[in-house]
Parts: C-alpha cells; sequence; structure tokens
C-alpha cells in the first residue's frame, strides 16, 4: 500500500531551514533584542572597547526614552540631513553590510551603516546647557551624574575642541551624549544639529555579557 504522504522537495530540503533561521533571526534582531560591541572609547569608563551588550527593543514601543538611558541608535548619516546629502547608503545595502558575517567574509562594509551608541542626557521639552568641560545643565540645574570621568579639559587644551550647546530639545527628539567627554562624537558635533529624532533609535543596552568578568545590568 503506497503511503499518502508527499515527498519533500530537495529544494525545500536544504534551503527551507535556512530561509527560515534567517526570517526568525531577523524578526528577533528588528523587533526584540540583538548583541553588539562596543567599538570606540567614546563610553569610557563604563563601557569599555569590545565589551558585549544585550540590547532590547520592546521598551520604546511602549514609552519614550529617559534621562540616563544608554542607547543605540542609526548612524547620523540617516538622519543628519547635512551628512545624509553626502553619503546616504540605501535600506536594502545596510541591511546586507550589517548581518552578521557579511563584512567579515566579503570585506565589504559602510561606516554610514554603523549603529551608535551614547547616553541620553535629555528629552523632549528639556532646556540644557552644556559647558566647555562637558556638563550637562537641565532646565538650570547641574545634572549628577557619576558615570563621567573623562570630561573636557580645558586648562590643559588636552581636548580644544570640545563645544558648548544651549537649547531647548524638541518634543519627539533626545539629546545623545558619549560619557567620555573629551573623546566622543556626539550631538554637540553633528553638522545638521544636536538633537537624536526618537525613531532612530534601535534600542537600550541592559545588560554587559562579555568580558564575564564584568559581567553586570546597565539599567537605570
Amino acid at each position: 500500500m503506497k503511503s499518502s504522504d508527499s515527498k519533500s522537495h530537495p529544494f525545500w530540503d536544504f534551503w527551507g531551514p535556512i530561509f527560515l533561521t534567517v526570517f526568525l533571526y531577523t524578526g528577533i534582531r528588528n523587533y526584540i533584542a540583538e548583541a553588539r560591541y562596543i567599538p570606540s572609547g567614546s563610553m569610557l569608563p563604563e563601557l569599555e572597547i569590545n565589551d558585549r551588550l544585550l540590547i532590547e527593543k520592546l521598551t520604546f514601543f511602549r514609552r519614550a526614552p529617559r534621562r540616563g538611558e544608554i542607547v543605540v541608535f542609526n548612524s547620523p548619516y540617516s538622519f543628519d540631513p547635512h551628512l545624509r546629502s553626502r553619503k546616504g547608503p540605501s535600506t536594502f545595502k545596510c541591511a546586507l553590510v550589517t548581518f552578521p558575517l557579511f563584512a567579515l567574509l566579503t570585506g565589504i562594509g559602510d561606516p554610514a551603516c554603523d549603529a551608535y551608541i551614547k547616553r541620553v542626557v535629555a528629552i523632549g521639552g528639556d532646556q540644557v546647557l552644556i559647558n566647555l568641560k562637558g556638563e550637562v545643565f537641565l532646565n538650570g540645574r547641574k545634572t549628577v551624574e557619576p558615570y563621567v570621568t573623562n570630561f573636557c579639559d580645558q586648562l590643559t587644551k588636552a581636548f580644544p575642541n570640545c563645544k558648548t550647546l544651549k537649547a531647548r530639545v524638541p518634543m519627539g527628539h533626545v539629546l545623545v551624549l558619549g560619557d567620555n567627554r573629551g573623546n566622543s562624537w556626539d550631538g554637540r558635533y553633528w553638522p545638521g544639529g544636536p538633537f537624536l529624532p526618537e525613531r532612530e533609535i534601535l534600542g537600550r543596552a541592559i545588560w554587559r555579557f562579555w568580558p564575564l568578568n564584568r559581567f553586570d545590568s546597565l539599567s537605570l
């Protein structure tokens, strides 16, 4: 007696699991959580180069970012009008070059597709002042920032390019700075304006999972 079960197609036997894996990975990465690493020293001393972080993406579907949170966001080349006019890669290209191992295997990359990580220091409606040292004053009061130890040293002129800022943050935007105030390309320097649209934020850093000896929570 012949079985009523139909035979699987060789194409789907091979490619089906691959397509499903990519689909699940993309869905989880885009809407739930992903791992990121720290490529620079802009968040020293709390986050060191090559630290591995867990970035969760569900929180900002139900609320806006809060002061003090560490967030990952799209490169300023994707939203700054002055930068985007010079270099604006397609969404498809960025999806490819940011797919794990793609850049490593192909040698293809694009810095405009990179994600940045900074700390939210002001939210929509805040009146913010940043002095030459890199200290933050919100609505007339100095912000206590125990995680910042590397301020701009104006006396020795070690970081002569640090800039001041005085403005009100528009609604739907935040101001982000690196904890390493003397060595961070953040809102103080973006040519199109200092504020990050909330829609460009990919998620918030909640855990450092590597190296194991510094495994800890980054949540407020």
